[in-house]
């Protein structure tokens, strides 16, 4: 894979942006167009059910864009917001209920949940043909043997920018940095059945520099702002930000940064997301497409 190439960056530098805003709305425009077509042969709307749990701000700010987003490609939203002290059992008898309405076709529950509450117990309570953020272990599972699942939507949306520069993976040396099972783990997975040869690494991983410098495709999905520096990155990679960090900018206000060193990359790279308007628009696009396919899968689609 002639990776600078495809990215059409010169010796001298100068990576190509991967604009995620643009890619995420010409996926809500497929999205869109997949709605209306659901729409005209069954005869009403997917229905997305999003639950919060508390009243974390970001967590607020986050179920809103997914509500609005919904909203314009036509996918119904049921939202249900409960307080902090609601109890586990509560959550998951709201669960049942949703599991078994047939006017909600997927289901959103906003993370990070009180600390009262076991995550796994609640995400493996959606039934798996709703769970719009892929993360039940039936879905992870398919997807670890190469089925079709439902995949968690930052992954997916990654995946979609990487393809959007380089269609043909095929040999690609990818090196994930981040090894959770929201990005990391299911990245990895993709980018193997894309053909990839694939190294799953993280902050304990020895030489990481050397192993990154090794990529066609770099991912990185770590959590710490600026983590990857310029010079490891090799000549023309395609690299992949995940990391969405708040850093105190100019006069103490809080800026966005991922986990790359971006300006230090740009003179390397063949290609970058940026941060913000990178992979995070593709995060909410990619749950509308996945909330599109479950009311497929559910309607008896394939």
């Amino acid at each position: 894979m002639n990776t600078t190439e495809k990215t059409g960056t010169t010796p001298t530098g100068g990576a190509r942006l991967m604009d995620g805003t643009a890619e995420a709305a010409r996926l809500r425009g497929e999205v869109r167009s997949g709605v209306a077509a659901y729409a005209e042969r069954h005869g009403s709307t997917p229905g997305l059910a999003v639950v919060l749990v508390g009243e974390d701000p970001a967590s607020g700010v986050y179920v809103r864009t997914k509500m609005r987003q919904a909203a314009e490609v036509g996918i119904r939203s049921i939202e249900h917001r409960l307080p902090a002290d609601t109890t586990q059992d509560a959550l998951l008898a709201l669960l049942d209920t949703l599991n078994a309405r047939t006017d909600v076709h997927g289901i959103l529950v906003q993370l990070p949940l009180p600390s009262h509450i076991a995550t796994d117990a609640v995400l493996e309570r959606v039934r798996p043909e709703k769970d719009v953020d892929g993360f039940h272990p039936v879905n992870a599972g398919l997807l670890a043997i190469g089925k079709p699942a439902l995949v968690p939507c930052t992954p997916a949306g990654s995946m979609r920018l990487i393809r959007a520069v380089e269609p043909n993976l095929r040999g690609a040396r990818a090196v994930v940095v981040g090894r959770s099972t929201i990005v990391g783990r299911p990245m990895a997975q993709l980018l193997l059945m894309a053909d990839c040869t694939v190294t799953i690494a993280h902050s304990g991983t020895r030489d990481l520099p050397a192993l990154c410098r090794e990529a066609d495709v770099l991912v990185a999905a770590i959590g710490r702002p600026h983590f990857v520096k310029g010079d490891w990155i090799k000549p023309g990679a395609i690299v992949v930000d995940v990391g969405i960090n708040r850093i105190a900018g100019d006069g103490g206000k809080p800026r966005l940064v991922g986990d790359v060193d971006t300006d230090a990359a740009m003179s390397v790279a063949g290609a970058i997301t940026p941060v913000p308007g990178g992979v995070g628009p593709m995060t909410v696009a990619m749950l509308l497409a996945n909330a599109l396919r479950c009311a497929e899968l559910l309607a008896g689609g394939k």
